[in-house]
C-alpha cells in the first residue's frame, strides 16, 4: 500500500494521456501554449501506460482516470483504454479496479463502444456554459452543441456523468441556477469547482467564487438537502427535493480537503506528482526505460508528500505547471 507520513492511503491514480486539447480554455491554457505536431518521444507510449499502471495496481490503486489535455485526441486512446480491460473486468480479477475518465466531450460518440468493452462506465465531461456563445468565448471553440449531443449520447447509454463545472465570478457564476436545473430531469451530477491557480491561467482572487456562496444561492431558488460524503470524497454533495440528479462543490481553495487525499497524478511525459500543486515531481518514465526498478521511486514520492497543497500557499506566487501539462 502506498501510504505518506501523515498516514494517508493512495489508492487513486489519475494518468494523463496528452498535453493536447481540441479546445483552449484559458483556465487551463496558457494563451501561448502550443502542441507538439506529432507525439513527443518523451510520452509515455501505450504499453508504458500499462506497465506503470500495473505496477500502481499491486501497490494497492484501485481507481484509475484518463484525463489530459484531452485524452481521446491520443490516436492510440482506443488502444490504452481497451489495455485497462485485464484490470476492470470482474470475470477475471478479484479485486478490479474501477476505471473512469475526463474529457471535454467531443469526441465521446467515436468511444461509446471501447467505454462499455473496458468496463468504464463513469465520465466527467467538462462544461462550463449552458450558452452556445459563451462556450465559444471561453473555449476558443465552436463546439457546445457536439458536447451537449454526446452528453445525453452518455446518458441514453446509461454512463454515470458528471458535469464537471469550472466557476469564474463575472464569467459563468450567472448560470449556477441554469446546471442545477440540469439536475431536475437528467440523473447527471453536477460539480462546480472552484477557479484555481496554475501557471499561465491569470489567475487571481477576484474571480473565486466560494463553495458557500454558491451554496447559499442555489439555496435561494432551490429546496436543498445535503448528501451523504464519503471518505476521500473531494466534492460536497447536495440534492434538489424531487431533482433525478445531483449537484456539488469542490472547494479546493476554500476548505482544502487535503487531509484525507488519496490522488496521486502521472503526467503524459512520465512524471510522478503526489500532489496536484507540487512543484516538485519524480521522473518515472527515463529510469523505466533504462530498465530500472521504480518502485523505490514510487515509494519516495509517496513518502515526501506534504501535508497540503503541496507545500505550497494557492495565491498569487504559485509555482506549478499550466494544468493542461499536469492533467485535469
Amino acid at each position: 500500500m502506498l501510504i505518506d507520513k501523515f498516514g494517508r492511503v493512495h489508492d487513486y491514480l489519475r494518468i494523463s494521456l496528452t498535453e493536447s486539447c481540441n479546445l483552449r480554455c484559458k483556465y487551463c491554457m496558457p494563451e501561448d501554449y502550443t502542441f507538439p505536431a506529432v507525439l513527443p518521444k518523451h510520452y509515455m507510449t501505450a504499453d508504458e501506460i500499462d506497465h506503470i499502471a500495473k505496477i500502481f495496481i499491486r501497490l494497492g490503486v484501485n481507481k484509475i482516470r484518463l484525463t489530459g489535455g484531452e485524452p481521446l485526441l491520443r490516436k492510440d486512446a482506443k488502444k490504452i483504454i481497451e489495455n485497462f480491460a485485464k484490470y476492470t473486468s470482474v470475470d477475471t480479477n478479484e479485486n478490479p479496479i474501477k476505471l473512469t475518465i475526463t474529457t471535454n466531450g467531443i469526441l465521446v460518440h467515436q468511444f461509446i463502444d471501447v467505454f462499455q468493452n473496458a468496463n468504464l462506465h463513469s465520465v466527467n465531461l467538462s462544461l462550463d456554459t449552458l450558452m452556445p456563445d459563451r462556450f465559444e468565448n471561453i473555449t476558443k471553440r465552436n463546439s457546445f452543441h457536439k458536447v451537449l449531443s454526446n452528453m445525453h449520447l452518455l446518458l441514453q447509454n446509461n454512463f454515470h456523468v458528471k458535469l464537471n463545472v469550472v466557476a469564474m465570478k463575472g464569467v459563468n457564476d450567472d448560470e449556477l441556477t441554469d446546471f442545477i436545473q440540469l439536475t431536475r430531469d437528467f440523473p447527471l451530477h453536477v460539480r462546480f469547482i472552484e477557479f484555481m491557480p496554475f501557471q499561465g491561467n491569470e489567475w487571481n482572487k477576484n474571480k473565486l467564487i466560494s463553495y458557500k456562496e454558491m451554496l447559499d444561492r442555489a439555496s435561494h431558488f432551490f429546496e436543498v438537502i445535503p448528501l451523504e460524503n464519503k471518505k476521500h470524497d473531494t466534492a460536497k454533495k447536495f440534492k434538489v427535493l424531487g431533482h433525478e440528479g445531483t449537484f456539488a462543490f469542490i472547494n479546493t481553495m476554500s476548505e482544502p480537503f487535503c487531509g484525507d487525499c488519496n490522488r496521486i497524478r502521472l503526467t503524459a511525459d512520465g512524471k510522478l506528482k503526489n500532489c496536484l500543486f507540487s512543484k516538485g515531481e519524480i521522473d518515472l518514465l527515463t529510469p523505466l526505460r533504462t530498465g530500472e526498478n521504480i518502485l523505490p521511486l514510487i515509494l519516495s514520492s509517496i513518502e515526501n508528500k506534504q501535508q497540503k497543497w503541496g507545500g505550497q500557499e494557492l495565491f498569487d506566487n504559485t509555482e506549478n505547471r499550466s494544468m493542461i501539462a499536469i492533467g485535469g
